[in-house]
């Protein structure tokens, strides 16, 4: 599926009542443009020659007129007000971006300097890049050689995948080779726990004629960045029916294959009824302007038109603003809206008006403790699950318990709701059961942060605790995972992927 059958499939006019209005336009243009028309005046009498002098406007019916301009004008601005469409609001809480598992090849062919500095290093170059552009989405990797292993799980924090990517050279993988079907089964195994459909994305300078039979018959969208130099081949790269795009000195390489990947998400995502159609007419007021501006023209100055000005004109005038030529075409909300799909929330955040999709960017810009402030004026289920996530973030669990329930009470069904309150009431549940042990010298241990709670039950020590370690808990961010490593990450994963090649039955190869 590529983005063009997306885009048609889901094109629609939110108000297309609205479009009853172009064939009225249509009548009106006919009617004025045709009684301006002059007809042929009596040649009786008069030489050829003196009346091409005499007559005026003869050819007047060819030529552009004021009211063809304002014909096309109007028609614009009758389906802008339609509403054309062809995707939905973003939602504050889902990555625009598909999960990806980048699949990385990581075997000696890799180390050849034919592309600079190496294929490897471009290669992890060409990762990082592809993590920067899709800004927040969630994202795996796996390596591969003879054998393939997981290296990062779903993540969408790139920083944490950084050490691990440059860790990754062919003296760590525990078996010679080149097995890219172990790959992908890794990485669909990987996408099969997520709720959104997603793709895998191999990083690789060749491939066996044995897995293309594999990879064509993929369950998900599949993407090959080739590392070859230009004007080198691989026959297995040639044979596979995937997307198969040359590394590229910028990032239109990154750019295209995010686009084809993105497809069946963003299919998935207008399936979405929960969020609203984003309404794409506004556009068309652009060049209906620049039509209007031949009002100006000698001789193109129609009577009406002061009709119009005086229409515009007793509009309530806003306040005088000076802010830049965007304040002139574009409300502050509709400027939030821009900057919000540049995923500059921060930006979205100061310009947006709208106390719900204020409280959205301040949310997605880290901003907590103030979107809950601003989401206080918004009386919906909606912005009180913000607010719950907002303060789960910020550490104040039991203000996101009480935000959850209020959610539920203006809407029992709101999505997500019952499971984000039943989550944080554990999380409440866990904070005093711990600081109950440390009262009586059961704790756990030390952990590296000091966390701030409150403590309205009572129970245990007043309000700092330690946090715990990941034996307590039962489970480990990545960044303690990391923490816990005292050598090289490169040593870290030899060590791991040998132990986890030796589980599979499968002999390390000598190195």
């Amino acid at each position: 599926m590529s983005g063009l059958t997306v885009f048609v499939d889901a094109f629609h006019f939110i108000r297309p009542l609205w479009l009853l209005l172009l064939p009225v336009i249509a009548m009106l243009w006919w009617v004025v443009r045709r009684a301006r028309t002059r007809r042929d005046v009596p040649t009786d009498g008069l030489a050829p020659h003196l009346r091409a002098a005499l007559v005026v406007g003869r050819q007047g019916g060819r030529r552009l007129q004021p009211i063809d301009g304002v014909m096309i004008a109007l028609s614009l601005l009758a389906i802008g007000v339609a509403g054309p469409t062809w995707s939905r609001m973003p939602d504050p809480f889902v990555a625009q971006s598909a999960p990806v598992v980048v699949a990385l090849k990581v075997t000696p062919s890799m180390e050849a300097t034919d592309v600079a500095p190496s294929r490897l290093e471009r290669g992890k170059q060409k990762i990082r890049d592809f993590l920067k552009l899709r800004a927040g989405a969630r994202t795996a990797l796996v390596a591969y050689a003879g054998s393939a292993h997981v290296v990062v799980p779903m993540t969408e924090d790139p920083s944490v995948m950084t050490p691990y990517l440059e860790g990754l050279t062919p003296e760590i993988m525990p078996i010679e080779g080149e097995q890219a079907s172990d790959a992908l089964r890794l990485s669909t195994g990987l996408l099969a726990q997520e709720d959104a459909p997603g793709g895998v994305l191999f990083v690789a300078d060749s491939l066996d004629p044995a897995d293309v039979g594999a990879l064509d018959d993929a369950p998900v969208p599949l993407a090959v960045l080739s590392m070859l130099p230009e004007g080198k081949r691989d026959r297995g790269l040639d044979q596979l029916s995937a997307p198969v795009v040359p590394v590229t000195p910028d990032d239109a390489d990154m750019r295209q294959l995010d686009r084809q990947l993105n497809a069946a998400y963003r299919q998935a995502m207008l399936e979405n009824s929960d969020q609203p159609w984003q309404d794409r007419g506004y556009w068309l007021a652009w060049p209906a302007a620049l039509l209007l501006l031949l009002w100006f023209r000698r001789g193109w100055t129609m009577r009406w038109a002061v009709l119009v000005a005086v229409v515009v004109g007793s509009q309530a005038p806003d306040a005088a603003r000076a802010d830049g030529i965007a304040d002139w075409f574009f409300t502050p909300d509709q400027q939030g809206q821009r900057a919000y799909d540049r995923r500059d929330f921060g930006r979205a955040a100061e310009l947006f008006v709208d106390p719900m999709w204020r409280g959205y960017a301040l949310y997605r810009d880290g901003q907590y403790e103030k979107a809950t402030e601003v989401l206080e004026r918004v009386e919906t289920a909606e912005a009180a699950f913000v607010q719950g996530m907002a303060y789960i973030k910020s550490r104040r669990y039991r203000d996101g318990v009480r935000a959850f329930e209020t959610a539920l009470a203006r809407d029992p069904d709101y999505p997500g709701a019952a499971a984000n309150l039943e989550v944080a009431r554990e999380i409440v549940e866990h904070v005093e059961r711990v600081r109950e042990q440390e009262d009586t010298g059961e704790a756990a241990g030390i952990g590296a942060d000091e966390i701030v709670f409150d403590n309205e039950a009572n129970r245990g020590a007043e309000t700092r605790i330690e946090a715990p370690k990941e034996e307590s808990l039962g489970l480990m961010t990545a960044e303690q995972w990391m923490n816990t490593v005292d050598t090289r990450t490169g040593d870290f994963l030899r060590y791991r992927f040998a132990i986890e090649a030796a589980r599979r039955g499968t002999p390390e190869s000598p190195q």
